[in-house]
Formats: structure tokens, C-alpha cells, sequence
């Protein structure tokens, strides 16, 4: 009985050590998410939310109509590489267009009309390197990844 526990062991021990270590496309830049094309990188709208305060609501607002960083995956994969972001601190929000900007309310005085972050899944593939995925299908339409407490942005468009 022994020898066997002793042998599948060894062999865990072994598929462990034989796992593939990453071997995609590394980010330029660190702690900027990076949307994942096959074997391309493109840099996510790097800005910052400013917040309005309207009657019963705190509404945070970034600027244009649009994000000019697009992708066709409704299920967005992004790798990150950090040296100060928390990857398990990121939270994907989807935006609404109006007068010309984008805008997710952040704030209201009756707690249920909050719109809360879609779910994410964040897998380290190496050393400070991440992949973060959406967890589940993006209608088309403007999101942003932010930091939580945060007002830093990481914009881009599903068409």
C-alpha cells in the first residue's frame, strides 16, 4: 500500500514539474491590462473617471463617446503584467453612453440600484504576470476595468 501512495506521488509530483510554463505575448508596460488578440497585445484606453454628483446618485464620467480600443471577443482575456495593481482588485463595469461621454453610477442613495462589477476569473501565469478573463458573455457596448477605490480606468469597446 505504501509503494503505491509513494508512486502516485512521485507521478503528481512529476505532471506538476511537466506543467507548460507561459509562453504568450508579455506587456510592454506594466500595470496596464492588455487585451489578448491571438498572439497580440492591444493596450486597453488607459484614463481616469472623474465623478458627478447628481440629485440621489454619484455617477463616475470618462470622457468621449467611445472607446477607440475595440474587440470582437465577447468573452475579453487580458494579460497584466503589475508591479502596483492588484489584479484581484479589478473590477469590470459596463458603460452607458450619454451626452457625448461614458458614465456607470457609482453611488445612490437606494443601494440596490447599484450596478454591480461583472464577474472576473484571475489566473497568475508567472512571476507579477496575470491573465484575467470575463467570466461570462459581453453584449456589445463600452466597459472599463478599474481599480476597487479607484478612479483610474482601463477602457474598451465589444462590437
Amino acid at each position: 500500500m505504501l509503494g503505491r501512495c509513494t508512486t502516485a506521488l512521485l507521478l503528481g509530483c512529476a505532471f506538476l514539474v511537466g506543467a507548460e510554463k507561459y509562453t504568450g505575448p508579455v506587456p510592454p508596460k506594466p500595470d496596464i491590462p492588455y487585451l489578448l488578440h491571438a498572439t497580440n497585445l492591444i493596450e486597453t484606453e488607459v484614463g481616469t473617471a472623474t465623478e458627478e454628483k447628481r440629485k440621489d446618485t454619484v455617477v463616475a464620467v470618462i470622457n468621449g463617446p467611445s472607446s477607440p480600443v475595440k474587440t470582437p471577443v465577447p468573452e475579453p482575456i487580458f494579460i497584466l503584467k503589475v508591479e502596483k495593481l492588484v489584479p484581484e482588485k479589478l473590477g469590470l463595469y459596463r458603460l452607458e453612453t450619454r451626452n457625448g461621454n461614458r458614465e456607470v453610477v457609482i453611488n445612490h442613495t437606494k443601494a440596490k440600484n447599484l450596478p454591480k462589477p461583472l464577474y472576473l476569473s484571475v489566473t497568475k501565469l508567472g512571476d507579477r504576470l496575470y491573465r484575467i478573463e470575463s467570466d461570462q458573455i459581453l453584449e456589445p457596448g463600452e466597459y472599463t476595468l478599474s481599480p476597487d477605490g479607484s478612479n483610474q480606468t482601463f477602457s474598451f469597446q465589444v462590437y
